[in-house]
Parts: structure tokens; C-alpha cells; sequence
């Protein structure tokens, strides 16, 4: 038997056909259709979802169930977006409206959640009771895993890390909120201290790495720098490992899990980042080195995580 994971973004849909095991058979992407209607976009999840049967030689009765994975809040059980802010979707019935086209059960969830679940089962937390996934990007995604399930609170709205406050001030979070941590951690937080770095020091080698150009600034840029001897770079890096480490101490003194997860983009630092990070984390959490302490470790399944999170959605309810 198979199944389809469906990573719904604002920009891309990437589908999948994943076998019993979790392991994607192939994929396929189309972009999102911008600005669409609900009833447009899962009439193109739809067609996607039926290309990749089509195309692989599977017939439709081999194929339980579609699962995906969305931004925002979602009403798992009805099948419905309540909310997400990168579709204006309000009250949108995506299953329902996706089985007028594909005759096949739908399941949907959070696109972080989605995550989380891969790494928990088949990623970087397999075998772990207790995971939280942080993937930093342009925002801080987040996924709970408890007992082997994604914990999505009473009202299926838990897990937006992103959102906790770690500053009385600050940047405007696009929740409305100042403080937040991911206008602290995320990338483009990083981005936002890289460019102030360069412009108040015209010396340092990030400004050398950019030929000029301070748009070309990423969220590997201050790291390359750092990696030179750069004192700018090195001091960028150090602060802002400053906030991811606030907010992930936050989150293992409340939750206390077995492993934490770092994906995304930064994550693509490796050691480099994970080293001062877990001494950080080591040093802030509850208990110190007297009692066992969460392990930090990097996401293994990239960008494949929402789809094998989102295949599996049927399988954990």
C-alpha cells in the first residue's frame, strides 16, 4: 500500500508517493497558485496527487489515504483550515472540498507538525518518546511530539514556538506581538543583524563576501564571515545564538523533551552552530548536568519532512 504527502507552501506544493516504510517512491511540484481560492488550491492538490498515481503506475485502491500539511491552524479531525495567514484561509473545508475531485480519505495537520512527526519517526528523534522540532526559516516553526503524537492542544492551535515572548520590546512579529522569539532567531532575524553588522562596520569581511551588494546577505553570511576571523561576523553569531538559545531553554524547561530537532536553513551550519548551542542550552536549562539533559541534534530529512510528515498523518490518529 502507499500513500500521498502533500507539503502545501505559499510558494510551491511538493507531493509524494510513500511506500509502507516512509520512504518516497517520487514527487512531484507545482506552484501554488497565488492569491487562489480555497476550492482552486485543493483542486490542485487533487490533480497532483492523482499525476503522481498516474504517473507510477499505481492504481488509486493501492493508495490509502492523503495527508497534508499546512501553515496555520487546522481542525484535524473535520478536515478544515480555522485559520492560516498565508492563504487568508478562514473556516476553508480543504478535505471535503479535495474528495470532490479524488475519490480518497484526506487528513490534514500544521505544516510544522507534519515535520515534527518525520523526525520523530524516521528522522533525527526516531525512537524518542518525546521530540519538539524547531525549523528556522523566515519565521520559527515548531512541532510537539508527546508519547509518539503530535500534542496540538485543546483547540488543534499548540506548538507556534515562535510566538513566545522573549523580549518586553522588539521588532512587530507578524502575529501583531513585539517580542517574539522569531523575530529574534529566525533567519530573517539574522539577516536583520547581519545587515545592521555590515553597514555600521564597513571594514568587516562581510561587506567583502557581498562585492558591494548588501542584498545579497543570507542566513550563511554572518557564519562565513565568522569562519575567517571576522570580528563583525563573530560578534553577529554570538548574539544571535544568544536568542535561539533563550527560546530553546524556554521550551526544555517546559516540556523537558528527550531530543530537540534544528532544521531549516541554519541548521545547514552543522557544528559549527550545534557546539556553542548545546553549551548555551547545557548552561540555561533547569537542573543542569545533575539531572539527564535534552539532546540538541540536527533534522535529517530536509525538505522531505513535511511530505513524510504529512503521509503519515493517517497512521498517528
Amino acid at each position: 500500500m502507499y500513500y500521498v504527502g502533500i507539503d502545501l507552501g505559499g510558494t510551491k506544493t511538493a507531493a509524494g508517493l510513500v511506500n509502507e516504510d516512509g520512504i518516497i517512491i517520487c514527487k512531484e511540484t507545482k506552484p501554488t497558485r497565488k492569491g487562489g481560492h480555497y476550492t482552486e488550491i485543493a483542486e490542485d492538490m487533487a490533480e497532483l496527487a492523482s499525476s503522481l498515481i498516474r504517473h507510477n503506475g499505481v492504481k488509486i485502491e493501492q493508495v490509502r489515504y492523503i495527508g497534508i500539511g499546512c501553515p496555520g491552524t487546522s481542525d484535524c479531525e473535520k478536515g478544515t483550515v480555522l485559520y492560516s495567514s498565508t492563504f487568508g484561509f478562514i473556516g476553508a473545508p480543504l478535505a471535503a472540498e479535495m474528495q470532490k475531485h479524488i475519490d480518497l480519505p484526506v487528513f490534514l495537520d500544521n505544516d510544522a507538525n507534519c515535520a515534527a512527526l518525520a523526525e520523530s519517526i524516521s528522522g533525527a528523534a526516531a525512537g524518542a518518546e518525546s521530540s519538539v522540532t524547531i525549523t528556522l526559516g523566515t519565521g520559527i516553526g515548531g512541532g510537539i511530539i508527546i508519547g509518539g503524537k503530535i500534542y496540538r492542544g485543546f483547540n488543534c492551535a499548540g506548538g507556534e514556538l515562535g510566538h513566545m515572548k522573549v523580549a518586553l520590546e522588539g521588532d512587530e512579529c507578524t502575529c501583531g506581538r513585539k517580542g517574539c522569539w522569531e523575530t529574534f532567531a529566525s533567519a530573517t532575524a539574522l539577516i536583520r543583524l547581519t545587515k545592521k553588522g555590515a553597514l555600521a562596520n564597513p571594514e568587516s569581511i562581510i561587506n567583502k563576501l557581498l562585492e558591494g551588494d548588501i542584498g545579497k546577505i543570507d542566513g550563511r553570511t554572518a557564519f562565513d564571515a565568522a569562519r575567517r576571523g571576522d570580528e563583525t561576523g563573530k560578534r553577529i553569531v554570538c548574539e544571535y545564538m544568544g536568542y535561539l538559545s533563550d527560546g530553546l531553554i524556554n521550551i526544555i524547561n517546559i516540556l523537558m523533551p528527550e531530543v530537540v530537532v534544528i532544521g531549516g536553513g541554519i541548521s545547514n551550519q552543522g557544528e559549527y552552530l550545534l557546539e556553542p548551542l548545546r553549551k548555551l542550552v547545557g548552561a540555561g536549562t533547569y537542573g543542569g548536568n545533575n539531572i539527564p539533559q535534552t539532546e540538541i541534534r540536527l533534522a535529517r530529512l530536509g525538505n522531505d519532512a513535511g511530505i513524510i510528515g504529512a503521509s503519515m498523518l493517517g497512521k498517528k490518529k
